[in-house]
């Protein structure tokens, strides 16, 4: 993974224009059970928050209605999905009920070292993966309003079988276990709430004194100019 810094893009923190060397991007990692309405918030909050990019994974899983390839996942076959774990271009990959999901290297690393913050949006499985790999990422778990509000969400689901609904809520309360791994619990009983819960988090995270260039710090405020390096 590339640890370089670039220089030229520019984010905001506090309503001020920031260098991206003040700091490397940061992962914020964000799971919850299907049903959940994870995805709203995160659309949301990637309109809402500046220098924030919602990563897309590659799936083999078709369409839901009103996704579109490249905006929600890339959709692709089993056959070049396999190939990419083949050139091990994913962060991690896994089978979940029954279709593979994935998420890729490039463009996740790239934003982080150009300062941006990335939004990855992935199941529990994939999200212990992640957290291997980037120990300092930041990992939120969605919670619903209640077991009878999601099973409600998820019996008005077209795309769903009665089948599928019932191995999702079985699943639901072995996901529910992992929150313990998770930094922050949000329950999602108010959307406009959660958002604002949401946002206070990346804002905290984004101020913390450990995420700062440290280099950077001392040359624009400490240092005089013969003590720079």
């Amino acid at each position: 993974m590339s640890t370089s810094t670039t220089t030229s893009s520019t984010a905001t923190v506090s309503g001020q224009p920031r260098s991206s060397t003040d700091r490397r991007g940061i992962l914020f990692i964000i799971s919850a059970p299907s049903g959940t309405g994870k995805t709203t918030l995160c659309k949301q909050l990637t309109t809402n928050l500046p220098d924030l990019w919602h990563s897309i994974s590659y799936t083999t899983r078709q369409p839901r209605l009103g996704e579109e390839h490249g905006r929600e996942y890339y959709f692709i076959d089993e056959q070049p999905f396999q190939e990419m774990i083949n050139r091990n271009e994913f962060v991690e990959w896994a089978r979940v009920y029954g279709n593979l999901y994935g998420t890729p290297w490039k463009s996740l690393t790239e934003k982080i070292d150009q300062g941006i913050d990335v939004l990855l949006e992935i199941d529990v499985q994939g999200a212990m993966q992640v957290r291997k790999r980037f120990e300092d990422s930041v990992s939120i778990f969605i919670l619903p309003p209640s077991m009878a509000v999601l099973r409600s969400r998820l019996q008005t689901r077209a795309s769903d079988t009665a089948e599928e609904i019932q191995r999702r809520l079985h699943k639901v309360k072995e996901e529910v276990w992992s929150y313990r791994e998770y930094a922050y619990i949000v329950r999602n009983d108010d959307i406009n709430r959660s958002i604002r819960d949401l946002e206070s988090i990346f804002w905290s995270e984004r101020l913390k004194t450990k995420r700062l260039n440290m280099t950077w710090l001392e040359n624009n405020f400490i240092l005089d100019d013969e003590q720079k390096s």
